[in-house]
């Protein structure tokens, strides 16, 4: 199949849930990663998957997903997180793009980095800020773009502890909740569309990574906000 040139471009950045990894459970459909544990959901299954079948073939979605993923951090030992650094090459590379979709900030949360809700969302503003310099759609204007709020996060799923060892943030949920509003805050003052992951979506065993179902639900529901966002006339 040859791809639709004149069909309108989403770019998917973001983490693991992007990524696709999901827990191992029955059932669960997808490719052995290096650790037992977790699957990758299959093309289909993940939510750029979902997004692309709900918005047909008069668009291409674009997947850049990655375990560990953080807004602009670096971690010791594990080179190519910081998603900053990739994130402009990114979007050069792909353009021209109808619409940026960001997803990022949950790996931020983890204890090590020290980071505050309100921190990371200000980093996901300078997303925003980067799309609105360095990204063009076809006719040459700032693509639409979506900030992505976080899922919920389960302290008590029977898998949370396997995840995250003797990095155990008891804050860890409600810093997650914040942050979801910290993003929205953060979308509304720069004038873009805010997604309300936790609506819709659930994490698996580990209490992070999203069940199966859930990405197919967030990936109906970026395509509502996105059909209806494309769709309507400019100006």
């Amino acid at each position: 199949m040859v791809t639709d040139p004149d069909a309108l471009r989403v770019l998917c950045f973001g983490d693991s849930n992007t990524y696709g990894t999901c827990r191992w459970a029955p059932g669960v459909e997808g490719t052995l990663t290096p650790d037992p544990d977790y699957v990758r959901l299959d093309a289909d299954r993940r939510w750029p998957g979902t997004l692309q079948r709900a918005l047909g073939l008069g668009y291409e979605v674009i997947e850049e997903g990655l375990n560990g993923r953080t807004t602009d951090l670096d971690e010791p030992g594990r080179p190519g997180l910081n998603g900053r650094t990739y994130f402009v090459p990114c979007l050069l590379s792909h353009r021209p793009l109808d619409v940026v979709v960001v997803m990022l900030g949950g790996n931020d949360l983890k204890p090590g980095y020290d980071r505050s809700p309100e921190e990371i969302a200000e980093a996901l503003g300078r997303y925003v800020d980067a799309v609105a310099a360095y990204a063009t759609d076809r006719r040459g204007e700032v693509p639409a773009t979506v900030l992505v709020g976080p899922t919920q996060v389960v302290g008590t799923a029977p898998a949370y502890r396997d995840l995250v060892g003797d990095n155990v943030d008891p804050e860890h949920a409600a810093r997650a909740l914040r942050l979801a509003e910290e993003v929205r805050r953060v979308a509304h003052q720069r004038g873009v569309l805010y997604a309300a992951a936790a609506e819709v979506a659930r994490p698996g065993d580990d209490g992070v990574h999203l069940d199966m179902a859930s990405h197919a639900r967030l990936g109906e529901l970026l395509a509502t906000m996105i059909l209806a966002e494309v769709s309507r006339p400019s100006g």
